[in-house]
């Protein structure tokens, strides 16, 4: 789905009118119309706005053009409701809900997160602890928040 339709479809899900959604996040009417007709998409500012507003993520309103990864576990977040929030409620694209919760990581160290994935992940092909250890060791070395 393009951004036009999204916006459309949230807007008529809280049934709002153009004129509504448009005092909400401080825009023309007009401006809403040119978002839902597809002839320009809103503004960085705009985009959290609205991501607070429909209580979706910027990545929901703009189709989902990019897959997000918790850069601290690595886990795909493929629905909203994986996604951390900020104490203010925004989204944080960044990280996973298990990971960063309201301003905070859960693991103080990436030997933290190591032992829980070790003790509560599957292992079906008994891969020897040391080396299970070496392989996220290897893997989380390349996210963001272990860099």
């Amino acid at each position: 789905m393009e951004t036009r339709d999204i916006l459309k479809n949230l807007r008529e899900k809280k049934c709002m009118t153009q004129e509504e959604l448009a005092e909400h996040v401080m825009v023309s009417r007009q401006a809403v119309s040119r978002w839902e007709n597809g002839e320009t998409l809103p503004n960085t500012e705009t985009l959290k706005l609205l991501s607070k507003e429909f209580d979706v993520s910027i990545n929901t309103l703009l189709g989902s053009p990019r897959q997000l990864i918790c850069q601290c576990c690595g886990m795909p977040l493929s629905e909203d409701g994986m996604i951390s929030r900020e104490p203010d409620g925004s989204y944080n694209e960044d990280y996973c809900k298990w990971c960063y919760t309201d301003g905070a990581f859960a693991y103080e160290s990436k030997e933290k997160l190591i032992d829980f994935l070790v003790s509560h992940m599957p292992n079906p092909e008994s891969v020897p602890e040391e080396e299970l250890r070496s392989r996220y060791d290897q893997y989380l070395s390349l996210l963001k928040h272990w860099k």
